[in-house]
């Protein structure tokens, strides 16, 4: 069974306009994330999935220079452009990430397809019941359910966000929700880059971790974060903007 991850990417952002292609040690953000997202060993490809808008052209040209397939399509109607982004694939099971995370864990991404594919849930994510750090954010759920959503979501929240159609509607669809182990369950923790705050702790931690070891997990992360305490303070205020379940 072929699992296709697509990571979805623009440059346009309200807060921080231009962040997946921001600086972090040498590398774009996005770049780093790429990088991490490959190393899931239960994903057999990746596809960057960005927009027609010529402002998203560096992402093609960064895509293109990493070997990674991009689609180009609608940027409000992101539930088409994945549908559409998987149209020349075989893939059966669809894992959905956005570009604002460059601290993705890979252990993560195959715990999550594992426990949609252990569960046989149409959709599995750990965002169900929020238990993760913000940013560790991971969905994977079957191309049936992505197709059936495509025909029939209707809302624009629905088809802006993907998934919403999928995780409204449990009497269409069977839904597994993954819970973070104890040592993890830190849901109010910003580890997403949103705002110049986060990329001052993301660029924190990526100076101290990468050297040693660039492909470092979440518990690399907090533990460096429970020696470094303060850091926490950088973005501690920022207010996330939730999508309503």
């Amino acid at each position: 069974m072929s699992t296709v991850a697509v990571l979805q990417a623009r440059m346009t952002s309200t807060r921080l306009p231009g962040k997946v292609l921001r600086p972090i040690v040498g590398k774009a953000s996005l770049h780093h994330q790429i990088a991490r997202i490959q190393r899931a060993a239960d994903l057999d490809g990746v596809i960057v999935a960005t927009t027609v808008n010529a402002s998203d052209d560096p992402i093609v040209r960064l895509a293109d220079d990493l070997g990674i397939p991009c689609f180009r399509g609608d940027e409000h109607d992101v539930l088409g452009r994945f549908q559409n982004a998987i149209a020349a694939t075989d893939a059966k099971v669809v894992v959905r990430l956005t570009g604002d995370c460059p601290l993705t864990d890979p252990s993560i991404i195959d715990h999550i397809i594992r426990a949609r594919s252990d569960s046989n849930a149409d959709y599995a994510s750990n965002t169900l019941e929020r238990s993760y750090p913000i940013g560790m954010d991971v969905e994977a759920f079957t191309r049936e359910a992505l197709e059936q959503a495509d025909r029939s979501a209707e809302t624009n929240d629905e088809r802006e966000h993907v998934t919403p159609y999928i995780y409204r509607n449990p009497e269409l669809f069977t839904l597994h929700n993954v819970v973070a182990p104890d040592s993890a369950r830190l849901p109010d923790l910003r580890l997403t880059l949103d705002t110049e705050e986060d990329l001052r702790l993301i660029t924190a931690v990526f100076e101290a971790l990468y050297p040693e070891n660039p492909l470092f997990s979440l518990g690399d992360i907090l533990a460096f974060l429970v020696q470094n305490p303060d850091l926490r303070n950088i973005n501690r205020d920022v207010a996330h903007k939730w999508l309503d379940t």
